[in-house]
């Protein structure tokens, strides 16, 4: 993915929509990172888990949530990031970047 978003013809639209998310894992204490899709409104993210039941990295982030690292606008920026799940059982995290 990074080379799409380092694209002269796709990257900056590749890069508004997508990022990589990187993380340790709660019981592993491996460090992670995956791509995703996102949305930003000021220093809130927002990330819609697609197919959450086939997916396990989201629950690093339930309960009280965890830290979170995001590649965005050509820097890594932290956060406190909180999964939560709907009652039609979507997932979303909800990112709030630190300073």
């Amino acid at each position: 993915m990074s080379t799409l978003r380092s694209s002269p013809r796709w990257g900056t639209l590749v890069s508004k929509r997508l990022t990589i998310v990187t993380y340790t894992g709660r019981r592993t204490g491996r460090t992670f990172s995956t791509p995703v899709a996102y949305r930003r409104v000021a220093d809130v993210v927002t990330i819609g888990v697609q197919f959450p039941e086939a997916k396990s990295w989201w629950r690093n982030f339930g309960d009280m949530g965890g830290p979170m690292s995001l590649h965005l606008d050509g820097t890594d920026r932290t956060g406190h990031a909180i999964a939560r799940r709907d009652e039609k059982g979507r997932v979303t995290i909800t990112v709030r970047l630190g300073d």
